[in-house]
This record gives C-alpha cells, sequence and structure tokens, in this order.
C-alpha cells in the first residue's frame, strides 16, 4: 500500500513571499505600490503599458503593478515594459494615474 504524505500545515509566510519572488512595494503618483517581476509564458495575451501605450506580450518579461492596500480588483493591476516602470518619474503615463 502507497504511503500517504502528512497534511500540509498553513503557512504563515508573508503575502509577498506567498504570491512568488521579485513581489516589492514602490511609491508612485502619491500611492503606494505591489511590484511583481513576471518571466515570460505563452499564453497569447497582449497589455498596454500606460508608460508607452505600446503592447506589452505576455512572452516577454515585465512587471505588473497594483495598489498596495489590496489586490484589488483585476481592473487595478497595469502592465508595464520593465524599463517604462524604472522611468515612471521621468516619463509619466499618458493619461493612466496623472
Amino acid at each position: 500500500m502507497p504511503r500517504r504524505k502528512p497534511p500540509r500545515k498553513p503557512s504563515s509566510r508573508p503575502l509577498s513571499e506567498v504570491l512568488g519572488g521579485g513581489t516589492s512595494s514602490a511609491s508612485y503618483a502619491g500611492q503606494v505600490w505591489t511590484v511583481r517581476s513576471l518571466r515570460g509564458n505563452s499564453s497569447g495575451k497582449s497589455y498596454t503599458c500606460p508608460g508607452c501605450q505600446q503592447q506589452v506580450s505576455a512572452a516577454q518579461a515585465h512587471v505588473v503593478v497594483w495598489p498596495a492596500e489590496g489586490l484589488g480588483d483585476v481592473t487595478d493591476r497595469r502592465h508595464w515594459h520593465t524599463p517604462c516602470w524604472q522611468a515612471r518619474d521621468r516619463r509619466p503615463p499618458r493619461g493612466s494615474w496623472r
């Protein structure tokens, strides 16, 4: 008879660890944002980067940003090119948050 694994205990790790590596906080436009780095995948989705208004392919590495006061709704998340997010103070998004 095969052995069974013992049940897993609930995690007491912080939410940033549970969501995966690469999750951090950053301030922008007077708010605190949660930033998560994503690797590319083959889902075929594309998003519009608020920094440059160009397409961000899901196959391309990029960052997802949402308000830190909660996980928020799907509509609160924004997919940015990594260089656009890093230049957000020098090059604000057109009509998105400012």
